[in-house]
């Protein structure tokens, strides 16, 4: 059987990263992963510059001639079926707001303007490919948390998004749903780390690393607001683990690399709650966000297969 192979593109406010995905396979070429930082706030000319060059860099690097379409893990708000920005006041990519973003990448690489471009929520590939990585995983209802700047979030059936419907919050996303003073994003990201260690240490730190450092170091407050955040994390999450009768838990993004100082705390609370799910804390962030773009392909292919 021919292998089929598609464009796998990971895009943030300040960095996209391509790679050449073997589809057939679900597997990332890593000699075709590219990395290119640039400010998202440029004219659309000059960023299509940056984006233009990491997929032809990808694609060299490979010797890869023919794909079968690309795929894009961007955050949102975005309109991810007609593939058009709905950023607006974030920081990034203000120049995009209301391009289809599907077209200026045809129009770069000169594809047929029915050439496949998928989009999705970047937390949503993430959860996808990771299950994508680990296909016993597929049989499973599964629930992918990202931990950052921000509170990333998917529900994934059968290797498939989950965005609407009882069992799930409005597309998936919990970032936004009320919890104690505010929403659940004020509590459980950097931003909540940094509050919390503040109103126990009345110290103002700079920067996750900083936090982290202070509690390898066995700073009690630096512990405290770690362990607090595992708390909320779990109080968050345990009423979608029932609705969606969730069978697996995925943590990733950068805080999960600190999953010590707050994973004893979150398993004590969801165990309180009579949850028995197997959990997972990511250790390939970036390659789980290019698998999970190229899902796209691999299950359109599997639908005309």
């Amino acid at each position: 059987m021919e292998k089929k192979y598609a464009i796998g593109m990971d895009v943030g406010g300040t960095h996209i990263t391509s790679a050449v995905i073997d589809v057939t396979n679900m597997k990332v070429l890593n000699s075709s992963v590219h990395k290119e930082s640039f400010n998202s706030n440029l004219p659309v000319n000059q960023v299509m510059d940056f984006w233009e060059k990491s997929i032809k860099t990808s694609l060299e690097n490979s010797a890869i001639k023919n794909i079968s379409g690309i795929t894009v893990c961007i955050p949102g708000p975005f309109d991810y079926e007609k593939g058009i920005s709905m950023i607006k006041g974030q920081a990034k990519y203000e120049n995009f707001y209301g391009l289809n973003i599907g077209d200026l990448i045809r129009e770069r690489l000169n594809l047929a303007y029915d050439f496949n471009i998928f989009f999705e929520n970047d937390a949503a590939c993430f959860g996808k490919g990771e299950v994508y990585q680990y296909m016993g995983n597929l049989s499973k209802k599964v629930m992918a948390v990202t931990l950052g700047t921000g509170l990333g979030s998917c529900f994934i059936d059968r290797g498939k998004s989950i965005t609407y419907g009882n069992e799930v919050p409005a597309d998936g996303e919990i970032w936004n749903l009320p919890f104690k003073n505010g929403i659940a994003e004020d509590y459980v990201s950097l931003r909540g780390l940094l509050s919390k260690y503040f109103m126990l240490s009345k110290m103002q730190l700079e920067n996750g690393l900083e936090l982290y450092n202070h509690a390898i170091a066995g700073d009690k407050n630096a512990l405290q607001a770690f362990e607090q955040m595992g708390e909320d994390l779990a109080e968050i999450v345990t009423p979608w683990f029932k609705k969606f009768s969730v069978e697996h838990f995925i943590i990733g993004g950068k805080i999960a690399d600190a999953s010590d100082l707050f994973l004893p705390a979150f398993n004590r609370k969801i165990e309180e709650a009579g949850c028995k799910i197997s959990i997972q804390i990511s250790t390939d962030n970036e390659n789980a966000a290019l698998l999970g773009a190229a899902s796209s392909i691999y299950n359109l292919d599997k639908a005309t297969a």
